[in-house]
C-alpha cells in the first residue's frame, strides 16, 4: 500500500511539472511575439518541446526535486530548482545550435522560458509550503512571514556534533530548521529515519532521509552520527521503547522533545530538547481540547488559583494563561514558588494582569479580602496537603489543610458569587485507607453539599485523578536520587500498582472538566491501565544506564502507613456516565447530610486543634463508612485481593 501512495504520489508531482513546464514554454513563445507567433516557429517549437520536456524532467530528476518533501521547501530546494533549470536550458540551447545553428529557432524565447521554469516549479513549491506552515501557525494563533520560508544553509561548524533525527515529520523539520538558523547550537543533522516507506529517500531542506529506524545500527556508522534525537511527539510507549532500546544497545547518547501533551502552546522548539523521561516510555495519547467551550469561560475573567505555587497548581496556572484571561490571582503560602510562577507569567504572558497572594487558605479574613478586592469568576482550588504517610503521623495538619481549607474557600466562592468552583480530589479519596484520602473524601463530599443552597449560586465540581509524574513527593524523584546514589531502590511491595498521568495532561483535563460542569459532578480522568511500582523501578534504572539487581539492587521495604496495593477510581455503587470528551468520564454526586456533616466537621476542627490523632481517626470513621484506618485500635487496613481494572 505504501509503495501505491508513493508511486502515486511521484506521478501526481510529474503531470503537474509536465503543465507547469507546458505553460513556461509556450508562454516564452507568446512573451516573444506579442501574442502573435508566426507559423513556422509555432511549428518548429511545438516538434521540439518533446525533447525539452524530456530534458528538464531528467535533469529535475538528477537534481532531487522529486526526492525534496513539497510541504518542507526551503532555500536548499530552491537552489536545485535554480541549477536544473539552469543545465537543461544549456543543454537544451546547445543542442539546438548542433543540430539547427538556431534556424528557425529563437534564441530569446530560451532565456524567458528559464525564467518562467524557474518562477513557476520553484514558486508552486513555495506555495504548497506556505499553505503547509500557514495553516499549522493559524492553530497555533501564530504567524508567518516569507523569511520563515527561506532558510539558509550553514555548513557544519567546527566542533558541532553529527545529530541523527528519528522522526522525518513536522517536528524534526522545525528543529532542523532551529539548529540551521541559530549559530550557537553545536549540532550538524546529518540525517533522519522515519518507519514510512513513504519519506524513504526523500531529503527535507536537503537533509536525507536515511532509512528505517530498525537501521539505526549501520547509518550510525555510515553518517558517523554521535547524538540521536527522537522528534516524534506523537510517539506510543511501544514506539519510544524501541527506540530507546536501540540507542541503549549502540551506545549512542539520545534526547528527545516532549510530548504534544507537555508542548502547551504546540511549538517544538531546540529549547524543549531534553532527556528522555520515564513518562516518554508511557506513552500516554495527547489530549485534545474543546478550547472553544474552555475559552468561553477564561478568556477575559478572573481566575483564582489555589496553590498556585505546587505542581499541579502552577501548571494549571500555565495552562490558564493561554486562554487570556484578564487577570490570574495567584493564591500560595510558599514564598519562593509563589514569586518563581508569577516571573514565569509576566515573562511568558505579560498581557495577563497577576495579583500574587501570599497567604494560607485557613486565613478566613485574607481569603474573604481577596474575594472581595479582586471578584474571581472560576476558582481552580488545588491547594491540599498530599504526603499520605507525613500526613498519617499529623493528621491534625489533614483536617486543618484539606478539610477547614478547603471550606473557607467554598464559603468565600458563594459569599461572593464567584461562577465555578473546580475541587482538585485525588484517587486515595476512593475507599480511602490514609488520613490524606479520608479528609480529601470529606472535603468531596463538602462540594458536593453545595448543590441547592438557596444562598449559592456557584456551580461547585470536582475533578478526581490519580498520581502524576514529576510531582512533588511523588516516587520518580525518590527514585532518582537512589539511582544517582548508587542504590538500593526502595519499593514498598512487589506487586503494588498506581494510576499515573503527566502533569500538563492533568491540568488540560481540569480545565475541561470546569467547562462542561453543570454543578455537583465528580468527573473522573481517564488513568488508563495501573502502572506496577516493581516495574517502573526496573525501568528507571535502565534508562538510567544500568542493569537492575545487578549494577543498582532493588529492595522490598514493606507498605508504609495508610498505603494500600492497589488505587481506586471509584466507590462500589458510584454510577459512572459518559461525556462527550473520550477520557472524562462523570460521577453524578451524591444528596449528603449538610448539617451533620459540618457538625463532624466542626468536632474534627476541635480535634485538630488538641492534636488529638485518635480522636480524628474515629471521627473519620463515623463519618465514612468506607474509610478503613490501618490497625490503630479502632480499625483494620484492607487491602482489595486484586487490582482494579481500568474504568474506561
Amino acid at each position: 500500500m505504501a509503495i501505491i501512495h508513493l508511486y502515486r504520489n511521484f506521478v501526481i508531482i510529474l503531470v503537474l511539472d509536465v503543465v507547469l513546464l507546458s505553460i513556461s514554454f509556450f508562454s516564452a513563445h507568446l512573451l516573444r511575439f506579442d501574442f502573435n507567433i508566426q507559423p513556422i516557429f509555432f511549428r518548429l517549437s511545438l516538434q521540439f518541446f518533446p525533447i525539452v520536456l524530456l530534458i528538464k524532467l531528467s535533469l529535475f530528476y538528477i537534481f532531487d526535486l522529486y526526492r525534496g518533501m513539497w510541504r518542507f521547501t526551503s532555500i536548499a530546494d530552491m537552489f536545485n530548482v535554480i541549477k536544473a533549470s539552469t543545465v537543461a536550458t544549456l543543454l537544451i540551447v546547445a543542442i539546438i545550435l548542433f543540430m539547427t545553428r538556431f534556424r528557425g529557432f529563437s534564441r530569446s524565447v530560451y532565456l524567458i522560458d528559464w525564467g518562467l521554469t524557474i518562477m513557476l516549479i520553484g514558486g508552486f513549491r513555495l506555495c504548497v509550503r506556505f499553505f503547509y506552515d500557514y495553516r499549522a501557525r493559524i492553530e497555533t494563533g501564530g504567524t508567518l512571514s516569507i523569511i520563515d520560508l527561506l532558510r539558509p544553509i550553514r555548513k557544519k561548524l567546527p566542533n558541532a556534533k553529527n545529530l541523527l533525527i528519528i522522526g522525518a515529520g513536522t517536528a524534526g523539520e522545525k528543529i532542523l530548521r532551529e539548529i540551521r538558523d541559530n549559530a550557537s547550537l553545536k549540532y550538524h543533522t546529518v540525517g533522519f529515519l522515519d518507519d514510512n516507506p513513504v519519506k524513504a529517500g526523500k531529503k527535507i531542506h536537503g537533509v536525507p532521509v536515511l532509512g528505517y529506524i530498525n537501521d539505526l545500527p549501520t547509518i550510525r556508522k555510515s553518517a558517523n552520527a554521535e547524538e540521536v534525537l527522537i522528534a516524534i511527539p506523537s510517539a506510543n510507549s511501544t514506539q519510544m521503547r524501541r527506540v530507546v532500546e536501540k540507542c541503549k544497545t549502540i551506545g549512542i547518547p539520545f534526547k528527545t522533545i516532549p510530548g504534544y501533551g507537555e508542548l502547551i502552546d504546540g511549538n517544538v522548539t531546540v529549547n524543549s530538547i531534553r532527556e528522555v523521561a520515564y513518562r516518554d516510555l508511557i506513552g500516554r495519547e495527547a489530549v485534545h481540547l474543546e478550547e472553544d467551550r474552555i475559552g468561553a469561560y477564561l478568556k477575559n475573567g478572573i481566575v483564582l488559583v489555589t496553590g498556585a505555587g505546587g505542581s499541579i497548581g502552577s501548571e494549571l496556572c500555565r495552562q490558564i494563561a493561554r486562554f487570556k484571561p484578564e487577570t490570574i490571582i495567584l493564591y500560595e503560602r510558599a514564598e519562593s514558588p509563589l514569586y518563581e510562577i508569577e516571573l514565569e507569567l509576566k515573562r511568558l504572558h505579560p498581557e495577563i494582569s497577576y495579583h500574587p497572594v501570599l497567604g494560607d487558605i485557613l486565613d478566613e479574613n485574607l481569603l474573604r479580602q481577596t474575594f472581595k478586592r479582586l471578584h474571581p469568576q472560576t476558582v481552580f482550588h488545588a491547594a491540599a496537603y498530599k504526603h499520605v504517610p507525613m500526613l498519617e503521623l499529623q493528621p491534625w495538619r489533614a483536617v486543618e489543610n484539606n478539610i477547614i481549607g478547603t471550606s473557607r474557600v467554598i464559603a468565600a466562592s458563594s459569599e461572593y458569587a464567584a461562577e465555578r468552583f473546580v475541587f482538585v480530589s485525588t484517587d486515595k479519596a476512593v475507599r480511602p485507607t490514609n488520613i490524606m484520602g479520608a479528609s480529601k473524601r470529606i472535603a468531596e463530599m463538602l462540594v458536593q453539599c453545595q448543590r441547592g443552597q438557596s444562598n449559592s449560586k456557584t456551580r461547585f465540581m470536582i475533578v478526581r485523578f490519580g498520581n502524576v509524574f514529576g510531582s512533588v513527593g511523588s516516587v520518580i524523584p525518590l527514585f532518582k536520587n537512589q539511582i544517582a546514589q548508587g542504590g538500593p531502590v526502595t519499593v514498598t511491595h512487589k506487586d503494588v500498582t498506581r494510576f499515573f498521568m503527566t502533569i500538563p495532561e492533568a491540568c488540560q483535563l481540569i480545565l475541561q472538566a470546569g467547562a462542561m460542569g453543570n454543578g455537583n459532578e465528580i468527573y473522573l480522568l481517564d488513568m488508563g491501565t495501573p502502572i506496577k511500582i516493581d516495574d517502573m523501578a526496573h525501568d528507571l534504572i535502565r534508562l538510567s544506564g544500568f542493569e537492575p539487581d545487578v549494577d543498582i539492587k532493588i529492595e522490598y521495604i514493606g507498605l508504609r502507613p495508610g498505603e494500600k496495593l492497589y488505587e481506586e477510581l471509584i466507590t462500589e455503587g458510584e454510577g459512572i456516565v459518559p461525556t462527550p470528551h473520550k477520557k472524562i468520564l462523570v460521577l453524578e454526586g451524591t444528596a449528603c447530610d449538610l448539617i451533620e456533616l459540618k457538625k463532624n466537621i466542626h468536632l474534627l476542627e476541635e480535634q485538630a486543634h488538641c492534636q488529638d490523632g485518635d480522636g480524628i481517626r474515629k471521627t473519620l470513621l463515623q463519618t465514612l463508612p468506607d474509610y478503613q484506618p490501618q490497625d490503630v485500635g479502632i480499625g483494620k487496613h484492607k487491602t482489595p485481593s486484586a487490582p482494579p481494572k481500568s474504568v474506561v
